[in-house]
């Protein structure tokens, strides 16, 4: 885990507990870190499909290759992730050390290799010493157990400062099933399906089809709509198992109605998810919540909201406790979206501190002042051109980024 403090916005690691036809185990393999957890092997039951999402990043690491190729397929019977090199800008060797780990942990459990998916995650251009993971596969296999997601959580993590993970439990017709994921993001983090991981489980029976549109459409609501630093990293992953060892009623339509349950709860955990990276953005000590309204397009939007989170004149205005509102029209006009200045209204908190073009003379300053001094900052904007709406997440910008990033390669 990271050697910096502890975010201010930490959350602890809640109960996670056993999801059927789930194990998992984590070892120290000394990949590239000493004396803590590095390697990570999920075993899933046999009826396991899934569903997946990657970075959009045109430069993507031999893990995102082998995954996007595999997941044509449906199936997944295990999961290898390794913290502390990416493999990433690796030539043929990177693609070899993915096939190698995949074909390693394939023999343990007892499947293809193409049934295995793999996930990397640290420095970029640094190969990956896989004869170190095959060595330890077989130790790694002996320690599966369905109650270490605890450990999982922790051995993921970079530059992270706390472990993520979120459960909730929902229904499925009348069918109890578990929801459960685990994240790691601090840095590079402007999902587009930073470093952004996350993997997450459900003993739901479901097809391959119906997870993946379920999968598709709400990340564009949770993990593609943070950023801390507007850089969309290499190998963004979220993958999405479901063992199918639940007794749930067979579904073959995304719209069937006995779906809605799952698909709000999943979207529950998705956002639960991206807001504990956000609140481990390197240096972060405020969370931001802006939301757009007005827009000509729910795209547009996102859009705005996106330029707003990412401009660092507003994130250090949000450090300063500076209700600089001017620079949030600013960052509404570079956007390249419709906007209008003269109908433009800009809220910071439940204030509306500009209307329709102009500042509002008689707004609550001592109101606004307080709420800058609160550790979740809201800013609210009205374009007041159509329907568009959109909620976006991002996080201050502090001296602490700049020291965690200054010496990243020396960590």
């Amino acid at each position: 885990m990271s050697k910096y403090p502890t975010s201010p916005l930490a959350v602890s690691l809640p109960s996670l507990p056993a999801v059927p036809g789930v194990r998992l185990a984590s070892v120290e393999a000394g990949l590239r870190y000493s004396g803590r957890l590095d390697l990570t092997l999920m075993e899933f039951a046999p009826s396991t499909t899934v569903a997946g999402v990657f970075t959009q990043n045109k430069c993507p690491g031999a893990p995102i290759d082998w995954c996007r190729t595999i997941l044509k397929n449906g199936k997944a019977r295990g999961l290898l992730v390794n913290a502390g090199i990416a493999n990433v800008f690796t030539g043929k060797a990177g693609f070899e050390a993915v096939q190698r780990s995949a074909e390693a942990a394939a023999k343990v459990i007892g499947c293809a290799a193409e049934e295995i998916f793999v996930s990397s995650t640290g420095v970029i251009g640094e190969q990956l010493p896989y004869q170190k993971i095959i060595d330890i596969m077989p130790k790694l296999h002996q320690q599966l157990d369905e109650n270490q997601w605890a450990e999982t959580a922790q051995a993921i993590l970079t530059t992270d400062t706390f472990a993520k993970g979120y459960s909730l439990k929902t229904k499925i017709g009348t069918e109890t099933v578990t929801i459960q994921g685990i994240a790691k993001g601090s840095g590079m983090i402007a999902p587009d399906m930073a470093t952004m991981l996350s993997f997450v489980t459900t003993d739901a029976k479901l097809p391959t089809s119906v997870l993946q549109t379920l999968l598709s459409k709400k990340v564009k609501t949770t993990f593609n709509a943070i950023t801390v630093d507007s850089d969309t990293s290499t190998s963004d992953t979220l993958l999405l198992f479901a063992t199918g060892i639940a007794n749930t009623p067979e579904i073959t339509d995304v719209n069937d109605p006995r779906l809605n349950d799952f698909a709000t709860a999943l979207e529950n955990v998705l956002k639960e998810l991206a807001l504990l990276v956000i609140k481990d953005g390197e240096g972060v000590s405020k969370l931001i919540e802006i939301t757009v309204a007005g827009a000509m397009s729910d795209e547009s939007a996102f859009k705005i909201g996106m330029s707003i989170g990412n401009s660092p004149l507003v994130k250090t205005a949000i450090t300063g406790e500076d209700a600089n509102w001017g620079r949030i029209v600013m960052a509404v006009g570079k956007a390249g979206e419709p906007a209008n200045r003269d109908t433009l209204s800009v809220a910071i908190g439940d204030v509306w501190v500009a209307h329709e073009g102009g500042v509002l003379d008689n707004y609550d300053h001592a109101t606004v002042e307080k709420h800058m001094k609160e550790e979740t900052i809201k800013i609210k904007v009205d374009l007041n051109l159509g329907n568009g709406k959109a909620t976006i997440w991002s996080c201050n910008l502090t001296k602490g980024y700049i020291d965690i990033n200054g010496s990243y390669l020396r960590s």
